[in-house]
C-alpha cells in the first residue's frame, strides 16, 4: 500500500505540474463568456490616430480634374522596367506627407496643417472645408492613407521582423500571426508593448494575453509603429543557462519521473 500510495503522490505531482504549465498556454482563456455588447462597443471605439513620423498619402479627386491638380503633389518615378521592344516602362507613384514633430504637413495651396491627433476622417473633413467651394465648386473626394503602418515583433516569435499592415488596422493577436505566432518558449503573461504617444512620450505596458479582459483593453489594437516584444519562459532561459532555480526544478521533475519508472518496475515485478 506504501508503494501504491508513493506511486499515486509521485503521477498526481506529474499531473500538477503538465496543468499548470498548460494554462499559461492558450490565449484570451475563457473570452467567449465576454457579452457581444461590449466586444461590438470595443471595435467601434477604434479609431487611428496620425502621430508625428507618419507618412501620409492625400490625394484630391474631383469630376473636373484640372481643378484638383493644384492640390495633389506630383508624380514620381517609382520603377524602371525594360520592355520586349527594349524601351523603358516607368511606374508613377503619388509623393507622401511627412507628419512632423508638431504634428504639422505642408499642403499644397493651403500651406501648413496642424493635423497631428486627428483621424483620417477628420483630415479629410479639414482638407474638403478649405478648398470647397473656395478652389473647388464641385464637392471633391479626398482620400487619406497612412503609407508606412508597421508594427516589429522581436523575442520570442517563429519570424521576428517588422511588418507592414495594409489595412491600417490590427490587433495584437492578428500582429503575431503575421511573425508565425509565438514560440513555445515565449511568456504568453507578461509581453510587453512599447508604443509612442502623440506627445513623442514612451509608453511600456505589459500584456497578459491569457487574460480575457485583453480583448476589451485599450492596448488590444495595436498603433502603427508600436512593438511586441515577447519575453522567454524558464525553459528557454534555461536552455541559454540562465538562472540556477531553472535548472534545479528540472532536476527534480527529471528525478519524480525516474522514481516514478523505478515504483511501476517495482509493482509489476
Amino acid at each position: 500500500m506504501n508503494k501504491i500510495s508513493l506511486l499515486s503522490l509521485t503521477l498526481f505531482i506529474l499531473l500538477f505540474t503538465s496543468c499548470t504549465s498548460y494554462k499559461k498556454v492558450p490565449y484570451l482563456q475563457g473570452a467567449e463568456s465576454i457579452p457581444k455588447e461590449e466586444l461590438n462597443k470595443l471595435n467601434k471605439q477604434y479609431i487611428q490616430k496620425i502621430m508625428p513620423s507618419d507618412l501620409l498619402s492625400i490625394t484630391v479627386n474631383s469630376t473636373t480634374p484640372e481643378a484638383a491638380i493644384p492640390f495633389n503633389l506630383p508624380l514620381i518615378p517609382t520603377s524602371r522596367l525594360e520592355n520586349s521592344a527594349g524601351g523603358i516602362n516607368q511606374t508613377m507613384g503619388m509623393q507622401t506627407y511627412l507628419v512632423d514633430q508638431e504634428g504639422n504637413i505642408d499642403f499644397p495651396i493651403l500651406g501648413r496643417l496642424n493635423i497631428g491627433g486627428m483621424s483620417k476622417q477628420e483630415v479629410q473633413d479639414l482638407i474638403k472645408s478649405k478648398i470647397y467651394p473656395k478652389y473647388i465648386k464641385e464637392e471633391p473626394i479626398i482620400t487619406v492613407r497612412f503609407t508606412n503602418y508597421k508594427v516589429s515583433l522581436l523575442g520570442e516569435i517563429s519570424r521576428p521582423g517588422t511588418y507592414g499592415v495594409a489595412n491600417e488596422k490590427i490587433n495584437i493577436l492578428e500582429a503575431l500571426a503575421l511573425g508565425g505566432d509565438m514560440t513555445i518558449y515565449g511568456r504568453r503573461d507578461n509581453v510587453l508593448l512599447m508604443r509612442e504617444n502623440l506627445s513623442g512620450e514612451k509608453e511600456i505596458i505589459r500584456l497578459d494575453l491569457t487574460d480575457k479582459n485583453l480583448v476589451l483593453s485599450p492596448y488590444f489594437f495595436l498603433h502603427q509603429n508600436d512593438i511586441i516584444y515577447i519575453q522567454p519562459n524558464k525553459s528557454r532561459a534555461r536552455g541559454a543557462d540562465i538562472g540556477s532555480a531553472e535548472t534545479l526544478t528540472i532536476s527534480i521533475v527529471g528525478t519524480l519521473i525516474s522514481l516514478t519508472s523505478l515504483l511501476v518496475t517495482v509493482l509489476v515485478k
